[in-house]
């Protein structure tokens, strides 16, 4: 009898925590909030925040409120682990690391743990091959790699220099994916030179970009070396082109570079040139980031503040398509998903797991400190 009561009220217990978890939806977050990608980070995290406490205010989804447990990677990949680890358990879902070195040490265990994992970094290797639970939300740096070649063509430039980090798997994937794609748009990919996040002096890579008959010089490179590089190019006298990547693509490369990013190009995310785009369903949601954004912290959301919000948005979508938080019918969702968020309309699909084209990707030029696009990308936007 006592075994049967003990056994009732284990089953009774069991029931109540059941109930008391189903009005909840438990999101994970791991983000770098200190070491060198913080300034990432710290933007994924508002925006993330935002998204959530809107989506709360508003009656949750399908009535649940979502509720987030953030953890900081330190900008470190063993850091990631562990934080993936602590979550797990206790969550639904998992929006990962902006920093892509992170992200790729945590997709094992993502594989294994079979959770829907929603990353704010853009390395191809994390959907080449297709891991089943794991989603890009920024647009792959293949994907920059075949804009930028798509501008290069229509510009007439046959032949680009390129420099990238060596020791960042985002711009690792970046380089490979422009020489890999380059014959197809007519472009030759000479010279290559790299270097390391550490590096601060970058004379001899300009000295070989010199010698060359480069026509423009693209840069693949996160955080400090992209600001010294740009900073040292203004001076070197160097004419050609200077290109850079979606990661350069807010003001946190802009205010400390200064006048000297004056008329390079950066990619970016269509959401950065939102104010240039046409009316329509893309642009509103641009516009309703940008409202609460500014609002709130203050000044216009970065890139990596949009890819924080789109990731909470596409969570969310697949959450309510699957009709609750099974993550077997998240995954499912999200393979068979379109949707409009800042960054662009994304349609995910079993052999998909990006979901954005380089149609969402703006080709830009700083003019007076601000993103403008090219009449390249203009074009494309009407």
């Amino acid at each position: 009898m006592r075994r049967m009561l003990a056994l009732v009220l284990v089953v009774a217990l069991a029931g109540c925590q059941d109930n008391q978890t189903t009005d909840v939806i438990r999101v994970g977050q791991i983000v770098s909030l200190t070491g060198n990608y913080s300034p990432l980070g710290t933007e994924n995290q508002k925006s993330v925040a935002l998204a959530v406490e809107r989506i709360n205010a508003a009656g949750g989804i399908g009535g649940r409120t979502v509720e987030l447990t953030v953890r900081d990677d330190k900008s470190l990949p063993d850091q990631a682990v562990l934080a993936f680890n602590e979550l797990k358990g206790d969550s639904d879902a998992i929006i990962g690391s902006p920093f892509s070195n992170s992200a790729l040490a945590t997709i094992p265990l993502v594989d294994r743990a079979e959770i829907p994992y929603l990353s704010l970094t853009p390395a191809d290797e994390q959907v080449t091959p297709i891991h089943p639970y794991v989603f890009v939300v920024p647009a792959t740096s293949g994907a920059y790699a075949e804009a930028a070649l798509q501008y290069f063509q229509n510009e007439k430039i046959t032949r680009v220099a390129l420099a990238f980090d060596t020791k960042s798997s985002y711009a690792v994937a970046g380089a490979k994916g422009l020489q890999t794609q380059a014959s197809r748009y007519g472009v030759t990919i000479a010279p290559v030179e790299e270097f390391q996040t550490t590096a601060t002096e970058f004379g001899a890579v300009f000295t070989h970009v010199r010698s060359s008959q480069a026509q423009a010089l693209m840069v693949w490179a996160t955080g400090a070396p992209a600001v010294a590089l740009t900073k040292q190019y203004a001076a070197s006298g160097l004419t050609i082109p200077l290109v850079l990547t979606g990661a350069q693509a807010s003001r946190l490369f802009l205010d400390p570079v200064g006048p000297a990013a004056e008329g390079a190009t950066i990619a970016s995310s269509v959401g950065v040139v939102g104010t240039h785009l046409p009316a329509g369903e893309l642009k509103t949601a641009v516009d309703e980031l940008t409202t609460a954004f500014t609002t709130r912290y203050g000044y216009p959301p970065p890139q990596f503040a949009q890819d924080g919000w789109s990731g909470v948005q596409l969570l969310a979508a697949a959450i309510g398509k699957a009709g609750g938080s099974d993550r077997t019918k998240i995954r499912d969702a999200l393979e068979n998903l379109t949707l409009t968020t800042p960054n662009g309309t994304y349609t995910y699909a079993a052999d998909d797991h990006s979901g954005l084209t380089t149609d969402f990707i703006s080709i830009n030029t700083i003019e007076s400190g601000q993103f403008v696009p090219t009449e390249f990308s203009k074009s494309r936007f009407r």
